[in-house]
């Protein structure tokens, strides 16, 4: 598929703010976004200081979340929001009338289909042509949380008892994560709206640490100080965004030029560069995202060790363990945590074999229909096993020294975001001709790389089933 088509920009959301578009030279939908979070930031003191529980009734606070958030889906996407209406009144049908051992499955193919078919319209039909409003990021969010309320039903952790609609439909679309996240549990959002949210957090880790770690209980922590050191974060990621990562555009890896006329050296210096300046845009929206949320009271992890408040529950990720990961997989598990967990509850935990590769492929379902997506997601898989054999295979001697053990951090942090850039570039090119280029270029180095790694493996499972009196010959 080649690239979405070149048409002037329109939108189906509101156009109050095309004058500061046009201001600041930015998409409108973005502009939109942006306005949304920060009034929605602003809405969130508001709602912890004067819509507490101690002042109003929960279904006050369920009806204002729910409000707020079908009203900030209405001004980014105008009508294209009935798309999300949609999934979300058909998923409380089944919710309400399914029996509890199968509504995990039927909520999972009515999510799942509506999401893909959306993405395919867009994608297909559309072209990203008029109209180009982007709703299928919200779409993906109540996906996620639409098929977790139905899993946790099945699974017997929402205590089976069905959500009435107005709750139903504060936690699918409540103005804290309506249009990025994160996805929450069901249960600890309840106990949130209810009051409930901090003293259960409290009393779990009082029951695992038998101790109180310096919380006294006659006053909630304040999460005024996380909410400030997460907006500093945003404004520096933004800061990044405008100075650094508009000035390395990720298309540029493919430009005709460039590769035909740049040594190879050059080429994997600005992929690896491009590509670690793409990450501050997602780091700034999960991170505001996480501050809305933390604004309102929610998030509440636990008291640290020096007996401070964190407020960490249910941030989407944590920057420095992805800077600094020095594996595929200690990258990828501080990566959209969120849908990490998502995925792991619904996929990996339940397939009964394939694990891996299942989770991948629901993953890049997930993400939309691009062949990059599928790429990339498809490529995880090998890069994956073939780093966890070579982990097993040679770690253990780089332990004997501090010295050697800094060399191997050191190596292996290269390696992995080496491998994360060779990895995420489809992903970001998105399209199948953009992605050959790239590919013909870098030669499909890590891809040979991971079978080489793997092949001696599985050969010694070969020959070791041989000998085993469990294998049995199929001559």
């Amino acid at each position: 598929m080649g690239e979405p088509a070149q048409t002037p920009f329109k939108t189906t959301g509101s156009e109050w703010l095309l004058p500061v578009s046009e201001y600041l030279g930015f998409p409108l939908d973005q502009v939109n976004f942006l306005a949304c979070q920060l009034f929605a930031l602003t809405s969130a003191f508001c709602f912890r200081l004067y819509l507490s529980p101690a002042h109003v009734s929960p279904l006050v606070r369920h009806f204002v979340a729910a409000l707020l958030g079908i009203g900030f889906l209405v001004f980014c996407f105008g009508w294209y929001s009935s798309h999300i209406l949609a999934v979300v009144v058909a998923n409380y049908l089944i919710i309400i009338k399914a029996d509890l051992n199968n509504v995990h499955r039927y909520s999972m193919v009515i999510s799942m289909g509506y999401l893909t078919a959306c993405q395919v319209s867009r994608v297909f039909i559309f072209n990203y042509g008029i109209p180009s409003t982007d709703f299928s990021g919200p779409l993906m969010i109540v996906t996620q949380k639409l098929t977790t309320l139905a899993f946790q039903l099945h699974d017997g952790k929402s205590d089976n008892v069905r959500p009435s609609l107005i709750e139903y439909l504060s936690y699918n679309l409540n103005f804290l994560s309506v249009l990025v996240g994160p996805c929450s549990n069901y249960k600890e959002y309840i106990d949130f709206i209810e009051g409930r949210h901090i003293s259960t957090r409290l009393k779990q880790q009082h029951a695992s640490s038998n101790r109180q770690n310096g919380y006294n209980k006659t006053q909630d922590p304040s999460p005024l100080t996380a909410v400030c050191h997460k907006l500093l974060v945003c404004a520096g990621c933004m800061l990044f965004f405008l100075t650094v990562t508009r000035s390395l555009p990720i298309k540029y890896n493919v430009d005709p030029d460039f590769v035909s006329q740049a040594s190879f050296l050059t080429r994997l210096t600005y992929a690896f560069f491009s590509i670690q300046a793409a990450r501050p845009k997602f780091y700034f929206a999960w991170t505001l995202a996480d501050a809305v949320n933390n604004a309102a009271g929610y998030g509440f992890l636990g008291m640290d060790e020096h007996g401070k408040p964190s407020w960490d529950l249910i941030s989407n990720l944590n920057i420095i363990g992805i800077e600094t990961a020095t594996s595929f997989k200690t990258f990828i598990d501080n990566w959209n945590i969120r849908t990490g967990i998502w995925l792991k509850t619904v996929c990996y935990d339940r397939a009964p074999k394939h694990r891996l590769a299942l989770t991948f492929i629901l993953s890049a379902l997930w993400h939309g229909v691009y062949p990059g997506y599928y790429f990339t997601f498809l490529t995880a898989i090998p890069i994956t096993i073939a780093a966890r054999a070579i982990r097993r295979s040679i770690r253990h001697y780089f332990l004997g020294s501090r010295v050697m053990k800094l060399g191997y951090d050191i190596l292996t942090w290269a390696a992995t975001q080496l491998a994360i850039c060779y990895t995420v570039m489809p992903f970001l090119l998105l399209a199948v001709n953009y992605t050959i280029v790239y590919y013909r270029y870098t030669m499909l180095i890590l891809h040979g790389i991971a079978l080489k790694a793997l092949l001696p493996s599985k050969l010694l499972q070969f020959f070791h089933s041989i000998g085993s009196p469990r294998f049995i010959s199929p001559y």
